[in-house]
């Protein structure tokens, strides 16, 4: 085995499992919001934010709770398993935050519009905020905490392998004789 190859093959590995846990995740969240509700009636679509939230208020706090934190929950292993997939152990904080937040905000405005054709489900702006910001909040929670500690406690060659892992391929190869057109 070569010098900082466990490294990579601990990233690899970390890849992995990352990729698994989100399609998994992501199929057992098709499977709760695409299925077709058998119900005798159906609510309107809301389409004011926080109307649908201050509706769940009305009801009661127990009841409020459970809503809203179905809402915040659903999409919220995304703010970690997002990351994983992506390898990175070096990254800035803010970058991955956003990046990681707009793929979430991006998911649950497709899972929104696809409730659109499915018989008893229907689109809720709210459901997007709520899992937006679940998303959120479990980045923040875990992702920085857990980079910080495997870089501290991680072996410098991996941190180094991961380094180099994404390091840029160098300049692009132009043909000298080729000139611009006119």
């Amino acid at each position: 085995m070569r010098h900082g190859s466990g490294g990579r093959v601990a990233a690899i590995r970390f890849r992995a499992a990352g990729g698994f846990l989100l399609v998994a995740h992501l199929l057992l969240v098709g499977w709760i919001t695409l299925r077709p509700l058998d119900v005798p009636w159906v609510s309107a679509a809301n389409l004011r934010p926080l109307a649908g939230i201050k509706a769940d208020l009305a009801l009661g706090g127990l009841q409020a709770a459970r809503r809203i934190g179905e809402a915040l929950l659903l999409l919220a292993p995304l703010g970690v398993l997002l990351p994983l997939a992506g390898g990175r152990l070096v990254v800035s904080p803010w970058g991955s935050l956003v990046r990681t937040v707009a793929a979430g905000a991006l998911l649950s405005l497709g899972i929104e519009l696809l409730q659109t054709g499915v018989p008893g489900q229907v689109v809720d702006i709210d459901s997007l905020l709520l899992n937006t910001l679940g998303v959120a909040l479990a980045h923040v929670a875990v992702v920085p905490a857990a980079r910080a500690r495997l870089r501290r406690h991680g072996d410098p060659r991996r941190v180094t392998a991961l380094l180099r892992e994404e390091a840029p391929q160098g300049a692009t190869p132009t043909i000298p004789r080729v000139g611009i057109a006119p």
